[in-house]
């Protein structure tokens, strides 16, 4: 048996923070009781103290790019969901944008099968809404279900065709699988490599303006509304889009957004050195755009903060700007980043554990256990005051490319353990 003694238990369905101490026996937790009820003893094989820690349910990411198969040389499944748990994950959901794509059964069911071989974590397959992603035919909803695929998506490349994808809205939601919409229009953002703004002008640099994501995510919503089926939209990144996300709340058209964390850490001035790692898509956005995210995930309007977890080799990033590939990690700082938004009394604690857990695994229908006697020890143990720089050393996914290195954070995951077994503690080495 093992005892986590101390820590501080933060329950987001109950919107509750006691002070516990847990008891974890084989895969479940066995009690869970005021802190110093329970006293040390040698039935237990190893003792946590979390003093001063917190303790969550693990976290789930809805949107992790893990690149196997066809692209190992950046991340495979060991490496990223290594840096899953070391990031405080439990669950992940990867897109189809491999090569060959997610978009038929025998792929869902390799990458299911290399999960539970060498994963560290659960692994959620999200399969491709077109074949190849080419956006004129769609994929085998049902069979991809059948298999284990939790939601489709064209990650990387908008449906343009607006009656395939009213189809494939019917066809999930027949199915039960949530559609997760990539919302840009592409003959808007052809070229661009950057949000188009004053520092685009400054830089030379082409950019792609917010209307490219706004005009999308309003027809995903319109097409939401006439076919009453639930659309997902992804890193929202525009004041725009949070408008018209909010409206279509009001109206109760079942739309449901995420963003990611650098959407609320960074904006388009970070591009000013021409660092490659601050090049993603959809682009980061004006200082307007940065307070209109921080306000929709208060208000609750994005419903889910996800990593977008991209990585690249140097092949792709050490390159010129206009050159590079879109994309960055994110798996191990999105932690202190979401607790800077609780530092700065944007977030409550429960709500961006509920933004980090609860919302993702429920808009994907998987599993999602709370922390109570009997279910299983799914946790994430973080220490919120520990500051640190990030170095090379620490990141365990293959690529490191993130604006975020060498710079200062505060909130380190300090355990995670999945169905009671531990697989990650910062003190260990892989």
């Amino acid at each position: 048996m093992i005892l986590i003694k101390g820590g501080t238990v933060v329950d987001p369905v109950k919107d509750r923070i006691e002070k516990l101490d847990i008891v974890i026996d084989k895969d479940r937790i066995k009690d869970l009781v005021p802190c110093g009820k329970i006293f040390e003893s040698d039935q237990f094989e190893f003792i946590i103290d979390a003093q001063g820690m917190i303790i969550t349910r693990g976290l789930v990411d809805m949107h992790v790019h893990l690149r196997e198969p066809g692209h190992e040389y950046k991340e495979d499944i060991r490496s990223g969901t290594l840096a899953a748990v070391a990031g405080g994950f439990t669950d992940i959901a990867c897109m189809p944008n491999t090569d060959p794509v997610n978009d038929n059964a025998s792929v869902t069911k390799f990458i299911l099968e290399k999960a539970a071989s060498q994963g560290f974590c659960r692994v959620h397959p999200i399969a491709a809404i077109t074949v190849a992603q080419q956006g004129k035919k769609l994929t085998e909803f049902g069979e991809l279900k059948k298999v284990g695929a939790v939601a489709v998506s064209d990650d990387g490349k908008s449906v343009l065709n607006s009656d395939l994808m009213r189809r494939a809205l019917e066809y999930a939601s027949y199915c039960g699988l949530a559609v997760i919409s990539h919302c840009e229009d592409p003959f808007i953002s052809e070229g661009g490599v950057m949000h188009e703004g004053r520092i685009s002008t400054q830089l030379g640099l082409p950019g792609i303006p917010a209307a490219s994501e706004e005009i999308m995510v309003a027809r995903d919503i319109l097409l939401s509304k006439l076919t009453k089926c639930p659309v997902h939209i992804a890193h929202v990144s525009t004041a725009g889009s949070v408008q018209l996300i909010k409206m279509a709340k009001e109206q109760g058209i079942p739309v449901t957004a995420e963003t990611a964390p650098h959407y609320f850490s960074l904006d388009h001035t970070a591009v000013m050195d021409y660092d490659t790692n601050t090049k993603v898509n959809p682009p980061l956005r004006t200082e307007e755009d940065v307070e209109a995210i921080k306000s929709a995930l208060k208000e609750d309007i994005i419903d889910v903060i996800a990593t977008d977890h991209a990585p690249h080799s140097p092949l792709e990033k050490e390159v010129e700007f206009d050159r590079a590939e879109f994309g960055m990690i994110g798996l191990q700082s999105a932690v202190p980043l979401v607790l800077d938004l609780v530092r700065e009394g944007v977030l409550e604690l429960t709500q961006a554990i509920k933004k980090l857990s609860v919302n993702p695994a429920f808009i994907l229908n998987i599993s999602w256990e709370n922390i109570n006697i009997g279910q299983k020890a799914n946790l994430t143990i973080i220490d919120p005051e520990f500051e640190y720089v990030l170095t090379e050393e620490m990141i365990l996914s293959k690529s490191k490319n993130t604006p975020f290195l060498g710079k200062k954070l505060k909130g380190l995951v300090k355990f995670t353990f999945v169905d009671g077994e531990l697989k990650f503690t910062s003190k260990l080495k892989f």
